[in-house]
């Protein structure tokens, strides 16, 4: 008896196993995976089967229930999100061309964002002590994927760009008129340059006799 009830459970594990096909469901992703982007950003849709060959299937993806790409032998489409419109739950199904299989996937929500993001610079301090430094802090709303651009100048020199600083904070040790920007995305997408802090070194002198 107990050797028939264990031979009925596996059958019935084995049966779950192959009869639900939960480990073969169409799987949609995005790439970048961020929930919200910017207007003049791109993000790449991915519809996979997860059987057979990429070429078995067609794919089609839906927009809030109601078509928004048709049917095509493309598993990937790379969208510019130029309007808000955009923002929404995306799905996509899958055809097999040899037969009516027809695979829907999980659902994935954005939003797009109207407003072109500032970035915004703070200081420890705005005072570098003579042999000292002073740490930055650059941030970007949204913050999912951002580098970032450090820029320094000074009452007689142009604005250049710190070379190879692409971290949220710096520590600097020269004064001068500083500013940042957050940079993500390919093809790129630059925020809005920060306001400027202006970092200063106190003087030291010596006593005079």
């Amino acid at each position: 008896m107990g050797h028939s009830l264990l031979c009925m459970t596996g059958l019935l594990l084995l049966c779950t196993l192959l009869c639900t096909g939960h480990a073969q469901d169409a799987v949609l992703t995005i790439e970048p995976n961020w929930s919200s982007f910017f207007i003049g950003e791109f993000v790449t849709f991915k519809c996979d089967m997860n059987e057979g060959k990429d070429t078995d299937w067609e794919y089609k993806t839906n927009k809030d229930g109601g078509e928004f790409i048709p049917y095509n032998t493309y598993k990937e489409y790379k969208l510019s999100l130029t309007s808000t419109d955009y923002s929404g739950k995306y799905q996509c199904s899958g055809h097999r061309k040899s037969s009516h299989d027809t695979k829907i996937s999980n659902t994935v929500s954005i939003t797009v964002l109207a407003d072109k993001p500032r970035a915004t610079l703070t200081a420890g301090t705005t005072i570098i002590p003579v042999g000292g430094s002073v740490t930055l802090n650059c941030s970007v709303q949204s913050s999912d994927g951002w580098k970032y651009e450090w820029f320094r100048r000074t009452q007689t020199t142009s604005e250049g760009k710190i070379r190879d600083q692409q971290n949220r904070d710096i520590r600097v040790s020269e004064g001068g008129i500083y500013s940042c920007r957050g940079t993500r995305g390919n093809p790129v997408y630059y925020t809005d340059i920060s306001d400027d802090v202006t970092i200063e070194i106190t003087c030291e002198f010596s006593n005079l006799v």
